[in-house]
């Protein structure tokens, strides 16, 4: 479903500022895999969330989605087959718009273009019944603008509008990280349910440990642009912090560095 190979992005090149990003990264996700991402920060997680969104383009290598060679399709095209949830909650909704229009939007995401937005009495119905799901009562404010809405119920929202177009791929970028404990807890458990519910290939990014443990059939750790450690779905199940940070010691040679790669 989601595949890179040989992907390598260097920044400033020839530069004193040059940074590898990327350097060769191999990852494949079969349809339904849900693989979580950890590494500290500037590993390169979110570089490859932007590559994989069509963001950023390798310098080297392809992105694959769904059996389609991507490498060169702008971000525009790639929204077709991806959904993504950002960190921040008021990056994935309309803030002058309702939660109507909105939704409206995101369900039109794979369909023809025209100059309607078409919210019909069945669509507005699904709408509803797909709120249901997040025991917010949205689902009874759909004529509410959501810029009048908390951080937990946009970035809710923003997971609902990602998912219920069935993407090929879901990404989400650290996607609880900016919300209080008990809205990420809210998000951490909407987010298994609406990947579980609709069997979605997904591909998180996080620096919460036990997030990244809890959530998910596979794990993978990066460092400095690089995939280090590949944790199975049948490895996963038994899976510790105090393994992975054993781990990274043991591949790398030295100690995790102590930032919010440590938390969970």
């Amino acid at each position: 479903m989601l595949k890179l190979e040989g992907i390598n992005k260097i920044f400033n090149e020839g530069t004193p500022d040059e940074k590898v990003a990327l350097n060769n990264i191999n990852l494949h996700l079969k349809p339904g895999d849900f693989v979580t991402v950890i590494g500290s920060n500037g590993a390169g997680k979110s570089t490859m969330m932007n590559m994989i969104s069509g963001v950023l383009k390798p310098d080297v290598g392809k992105v694959w989605i769904d059996g389609k060679d991507v490498t060169h399709l702008p971000e525009y095209k790639r929204s077709h087959y991806i959904g993504r949830v950002f960190q921040d909650p008021m990056a994935g909704t309309a803030p002058s718009m309702t939660i109507e229009e909105n939704l409206a939007i995101a369900y039109a995401r794979n369909a023809n273009r025209s100059l309607r937005l078409g919210v019909n009495r069945q669509r507005r119905d699904f709408f509803r019944t797909s709120l249901e799901k997040l025991h917010l009562n949205l689902e009874n404010r759909l004529n509410a603008k959501v810029g009048l809405l908390s951080g937990g119920e946009r970035q809710a929202l923003s997971l609902l509008m990602a998912t219920f177009t069935q993407p090929a791929i879901l990404l989400l970028d650290e996607h609880t990280a900016a919300l209080d404990p008990s809205r990420a807890e809210l998000i951490t458990n909407l987010t298994k349910q609406l990947v579980e519910e609709n069997h979605l290939t997904t591909l998180m990014v996080t620096h919460n440990m036990q997030q990244a443990i809890d959530l998910g059939n596979r794990l993978i750790m990066m460092d400095k642009g690089q995939i280090i450690l590949e944790v199975d779905e049948v490895q996963k199940p038994n899976l510790t912090i105090p393994d992975l940070m054993a781990e990274f010691e043991r591949i790398r040679g030295e100690k995790m560095n102590s930032d919010r790669a440590l938390l969970g």
